[in-house]
């Protein structure tokens, strides 16, 4: 199986899948599926945080650049909201994942928005001015 693994990802998946369905756990390639395991959670997280970073640092530069806001900054705050919204609603246990990264994607976001904007790091906020539920609240613009 581990070189099925490294020549045909797709076709060791199949294998794999079977393996697990048929109960010829001895046939399972562990060590190659838990790290596609592992892997896949880590994307999910970084997934997560990427789109958190998108909206953050849109929803600041639509708070400070008023007169450059646009329907495309909207577009961008929706967009990225809804995936959030997507990979709690699959992934439920991302929500304390989000609670406990908020506050580094805010850090993230806010140097985002300076190096985009041109707009000097001091000028935003240290500490988040959106909470959690306004950050993901399809309606909420600051």
């Amino acid at each position: 199986m581990q070189v099925l693994y490294d020549q045909d990802f797709n076709l060791w998946l199949v294998e794999t899948i079977h393996f697990l369905k048929e109960g010829k756990l001895l046939e399972v390639d562990y060590e190659n599926l838990i790290e596609e395991l592992e892997t896949m959670g880590r994307s999910e997280k970084n997934a997560l945080k990427s789109n958190l970073k998108i909206l953050l640092m849109h929803l600041l530069k639509y708070q400070f650049q008023r007169e450059k806001r646009s329907n495309s900054w909207r577009y961008t705050i929706t967009e990225h909201r809804q995936r959030i919204s997507d990979s709690l609603d699959n992934s439920p246990s991302l929500k304390g994942f989000l609670e406990q990264e908020f506050e580094r994607c805010y850090q993230n976001a806010r140097r985002l928005a300076a190096d985009e904007t041109g707009i000097s790091i001091d000028n935003f906020p240290k500490i988040s001015p959106f909470t959690i539920p306004e950050s993901l609240d399809l309606d909420y613009l600051p």
